[in-house]
């Protein structure tokens, strides 16, 4: 059994530590919101009045929250984590940020006596719930090895990809290649619509194909019932693809189709879409087409 601090239980987080207390750990989660924390406790985990209380007594701190400033403040502010936890305290960072705000952190980290690993995870909502999410976990071997364990409670696909850094690095990446799967089936689906094609069948026959994808399994049936209840919302994605646009700027290369679905992404949001699912990107394609979402 591993004392564990969660610090952040929205619709990803929240989740994640149920499956850390069912998988026999003490977790001790904290929320801005602290109704958050209800199906944790009723899991039988604890909920904590603020960081520095979640995190006092921990062995390992887990960090699920929307952007890298938070993750700035709760690591560095003065209720935060490097202020309060005990030193060698292991920090796994769930989280999808900028990679070299991770990798500032992880020297922080070690200049205080902490060990961070960055392991953002893809699967939304649904792998959360199902503890099949893939996980992408930057930091030394031997921490990875300590928390493998904790992964596996919560992930399907667990893989060491590097250095701090490396796991933000291939986040943004995946971030990349869903934003343009979403979109190319968005396209397809308002194009099959136009012809009158009943929509089902012929999802299910791309699907089968080498058009298939686990973007069309499961962003299908959003589109087809026009239901965008967020697994993961435009906001967020938003945010990724500002960070794929903006690394790849750093690094020399050029994404152009990263480019025009940050656009995109980005004019979803200026339309006031920002909170629904990323499947909505499919409005987007109904607007430019003159049609009313």
């Amino acid at each position: 059994m591993t004392s564990i601090a969660f610090i952040g239980l929205g619709i990803m987080g929240s989740p994640m530590a149920v499956h850390l207390q069912d998988a026999g750990h003490d977790v001790t989660g904290y929320n801005l919101h602290p109704d958050k924390t209800q199906p944790l406790v009723d899991a039988g985990g604890a909920a904590a009045a603020s960081i520095a209380d979640a995190v006092r007594d921990a062995q390992v701190v887990a960090v699920m929250v929307p952007d890298s400033p938070d993750v700035q403040d709760v690591l560095l502010g003065e209720d935060g984590v490097f202020a309060n936890a005990k030193e060698g305290t292991l920090v796994i960072d769930f989280s999808s940020i900028r990679p070299d705000v991770t990798v500032e952190l992880a020297k922080a980290a070690q200049e205080k006596g902490f060990r961070l690993l960055d392991a953002p995870v893809s699967g939304g909502e649904a792998g959360a719930k199902n503890a099949a999410l893939s996980i992408m976990v930057g930091g030394s071997a031997e921490d990875f090895e300590q928390a493998k364990p904790l992964f596996d409670a919560v992930g399907k696909t667990v893989v060491h990809v590097g250095g701090n850094g490396a796991g933000q690095t291939v986040k943004a990446a995946n971030q990349l290649i869903v934003a343009a799967n979403i979109q190319a089936l968005a396209e397809a689906v308002v194009f099959l619509e136009a012809y009158g094609v009943d929509l089902g069948p012929a999802l299910d026959v791309l699907g089968g194909g080498l058009a298939g994808s686990k973007v069309l399994d499961q962003k299908r049936g959003n589109m087809t019932t026009r239901s965008f209840e967020p697994g993961f919302r435009i906001d967020l994605h938003h945010k990724d693809l500002g960070i794929v646009t903006s690394a790849a700027r750093e690094a020399g290369v050029v994404v152009p189709l990263g480019g025009l679905v940050a656009q995109l992404m980005a004019s979803a949001r200026a339309n006031g879409d920002g909170g629904l699912d990323h499947s909505a990107l499919l409005r987007g394609v109904q607007r430019l087409s003159g049609q009313t979402p």
